[in-house]
């Protein structure tokens, strides 16, 4: 079994010549740069070991033509996810193959750090001096009077100087090895061949992080032809972003046990403080009045009112009752005033989805919040606002019942204001009877456990928060 597919899918759906080609422009580094991998995988016989990861751009469509595990990560994010693959199966190889305008852009975050960690992955990084895939733009390695679709007058330097990414890497003190290598003649390519075959060798000797950068050529974009094209990585880039190792320790380098997973769940419940033993039950069946299956929350309101932390109560009450649940919590830029927001799913059996567009409740805090998300609340749903703070009401769906309850005032009128998402809690639990009042007192007092001083006052709000429901109700 080779390491490349006997035949590429992505040609004429496997069949005919196009079925044997990659989908590379001819003279293009991408090819090349492919082949060395390929061979390195082989010789090091790792293929049934080796997760390749790829994001956008050209290196996407790298998982058409490798027969070995392969992962697409989100623009920039392949260190991310390469990380995420060492640690889960630290015996894996893992490769994150990333052009110029993904790892120096905006993957530099992810690179940075993935690097100083240290882990033993490999990178392999195709420079080719601008966004190739999406037209051309230029990149942070576009050289200095380059013209691209964004500089039609060249690059300035009003846009700063190329970067040099490799010099970088080899500032830091987590990869062993680094290296820039080319392939405009056969004397390069042989060097770019070992310099991959190292980066892969030192990872299956758990020596450490390395970073292989090659010099590639695009002549789509520069508008030359193959041949062309290789001399004007020769006399361009070569001056610019200069050939050779920047960085080896490895030689110093011993093989190292690196981080091992443990998936024992006995150990894991310790790590999170969890335990065995069950809680007291206080409903008797799911709320199947809100919903047959599954009941979707909202909780909004500005940073400070507590939305998140009442719907992590009401996910772990919900837990306790023996039900499926999720917290999804949605920051926004305002940390006063604004709107941020929560959704909460409870399910008979399993939630299949976590996002609450069209909740059955929504819990508002502040106006903001009420106005977004009220017409949204589907028909014959409950809405919950502070009317400390809302002065109007939206127009809601039919049937949809709204309780306007003081939760800042009843709050302050406890001498704490912090207690507000309690009052809006026990608002919730007499408007809905989504759960008993019990299942609420008993997360409550879960979550308290270390601050025991904060749980009567938190029951009275919980309290005052139900009975200026029930007023209404009459």
């Amino acid at each position: 079994m080779t390491v490349f597919y006997e035949l590429f899918d992505r040609h004429a759906h496997g069949e005919g010549l196009k079925a044997h080609a990659t989908h590379y422009c001819p003279g293009c580094g991408h090819g090349l740069a492919h082949r060395y991998l390929a061979d390195a995988i082989e010789a090091l016989g790792i293929q049934d070991r080796t997760v390749a990861v790829s994001p956008v751009g050209c290196a996407v469509f790298l998982h058409y033509y490798f027969d070995v595990g392969n992962t697409q990560a989100a623009h920039g994010r392949a260190p991310a996810v390469a990380i995420g693959h060492k640690l889960a199966n630290p015996d894996s190889v893992v490769i994150s193959y990333q052009g110029d305008g993904d790892l120096a852009s905006i993957g530099l975050a992810e690179i940075m750090h993935a690097a100083q960690m240290g882990l033993p992955i490999s990178v392999i990084f195709i420079n080719n001096a601008n966004y190739a895939m999406t037209g051309g733009q230029m990149a942070p390695t576009t050289l200095m009077g380059m013209t691209t679709t964004t500089t039609p007058a060249g690059r300035t330097d009003f846009f700063g100087q190329p970067m040099k990414v490799a010099e970088l890497m080899a500032t830091l003190d987590g990869p062993v090895y680094v290296e820039r290598v080319a392939l405009y003649d056969n004397k390069q390519r042989m060097k770019a061949k070992k310099a991959i075959e190292k980066a892969l060798r030192l990872q299956v000797e758990h020596k450490g992080f390395s970073f292989v950068e090659v010099l590639s050529e695009c002549p789509v974009q520069l508008k030359l032809d193959p041949v062309a094209s290789q001399t004007w990585v020769k006399d361009n880039m070569v001056p610019v972003f200069p050939l050779g190792v920047k960085k080896d320790t490895s030689k110093a380098c011993e093989p190292r046990d690196w981080h091992k997973p443990s998936y024992d769940p006995e150990l894991l419940l310790a790590k999170v403080g969890a335990h065995n033993e069950v809680p007291t039950r206080h409903a008797a069946a799911f709320p199947t009045h809100l919903d047959a299956h599954d009941v979707a929350l909202k909780l909004a309101g500005a940073g400070g009112d507590g939305a998140q932390t009442a719907a992590l109560l009401l996910t772990r009450a919900a837990i306790n009752e023996g039900f499926d649940s999720t917290h999804i919590p949605s920051y926004g830029p305002e940390s006063r005033g604004g709107t941020s927001y929560a959704d909460v799913h409870i399910a008979a059996d399993e939630v299949l989805s976590p996002s609450a567009p069209n909740p059955h409740i929504l819990l508002a805090f502040n106006s903001p919040s009420l106005h977004k998300f009220g017409p949204k609340v589907r028909p014959g749903g409950v809405v919950l606002f502070d009317s400390t703070v809302v002065e109007s009401e939206p127009e809601y769906a039919e049937g949809v019942r709204a309780y306007g309850v003081p939760f800042g005032q009843i709050a302050l009128d406890l001498g704490a204001k912090v207690v507000k998402n309690i009052v809006a809690l026990g608002a919730l639990q007499a408007a809905t009877g989504l759960f008993p009042a019990d299942t609420f007192k008993v997360a409550l007092e879960q979550a308290l456990h270390d601050k025991c001083s904060m749980i009567p006052v938190n029951l009275q709000a919980f309290a005052a928060g139900a009975d200026a429901v029930k007023a209404q109700l009459g």
